[in-house]
């Protein structure tokens, strides 16, 4: 089974999260899916709007930590990368929405945790259901945000309620979004209203899109690959750690260990 489709119609190509019996976790498969599907849309010159959707009640629960962590292997690939600057696997399923020349909008709905909120934050546009909720999750589990978070929520928030947000590792809802500034609007019908928003912006001239998503994508990207480079240093760092593990057994055990002295940063 995909459990990444892409279905292009009159202009507007839906790409859809689905993997629902596990609500849009992501494993490796679907982090691989991701990236050939920006590749994909890279190459059709018809697109002119993307929206970035999902299968089932909820948009992404984040990651399936279960099945990743258990081949270092596919830890490896998430996070490698020829140069520091460069972006990784788990980086570009995020960034690599900026990549392309037409809109992406996100549609979200139901629970969008982790690295669901890091996708969608990798939109230029994001609607969302009002009973949709949001989390970023690394710090629950002894790491630091990563997939280009460090980038994508600097652009959209102010510093202090970035680091609240990612050291709380707390879910949020769509309403505390919208007036954070993380959402483009709530709908009861985001679908819908999305689709509506992808007519509006079809009524522009493609190049001119383009030209106005990289012109702020300019303004917004100082020191890029310092940002990317120092991201990756610090999550493997984090994923050599001893306080790392003790983050992940806390998850998982009915007790908790304390940590240990924090190492110098």
């Amino acid at each position: 089974m995909k459990l990444v489709t892409l279905s292009i119609e009159q202009g507007i190509a839906t790409v859809t999260l689905n993997r629902p019996d596990k609500l849009n976790a992501l494993n490796f498969e679907m982090f691989k899916q991701l990236d050939a599907t920006i590749k994909k849309l890279k190459k059709e010159r018809q697109v002119r709007v993307v929206l970035l959707t999902a299968q089932g009640a909820d948009f992404c629960t984040g990651l399936d930590v279960k099945s990743v962590m258990k081949s270092g292997m596919s830890v490896v690939k998430l996070l490698w990368k020829w140069l520091p600057g460069n972006q990784n696997l788990a980086q570009r399923v995020v960034l690599g929405w900026q990549s392309l020349p037409m809109p992406v909008i996100a549609v979200i709905n139901g629970r969008c945790w982790g690295g669901g909120t890091q996708i969608v934050l990798g939109a230029d546009y994001r609607i969302a259901s009002p009973d949709a909720s949001f989390a970023i999750m690394e710090a629950r589990w002894g790491l630091a945000p990563d997939m280009g978070a460090s980038l994508s929520l600097s652009h959209l928030i102010g510093r202090d309620q970035a680091l609240l947000l990612s050291s709380t590792a707390e879910p949020f809802s769509a309403d505390q979004a919208l007036k954070l500034g993380l959402l483009t609007a709530t709908d009861a019908e985001p679908l819908t209203y999305a689709r509506q928003l992808a007519q509006s912006l079809m009524v522009r001239s493609p190049d001119t899109l383009a030209a106005i998503k990289r012109l702020y994508q300019t303004s917004y990207g100082a020191a890029t690959r310092k940002t990317l480079a120092r991201e990756t240093y610090n999550q493997v760092r984090l994923l050599l750690s001893k306080n790392t593990r003790i983050a992940i057994n806390n998850q998982q055990a009915d007790h908790t260990t304390p940590y240990q002295q924090a190492k110098k940063w």
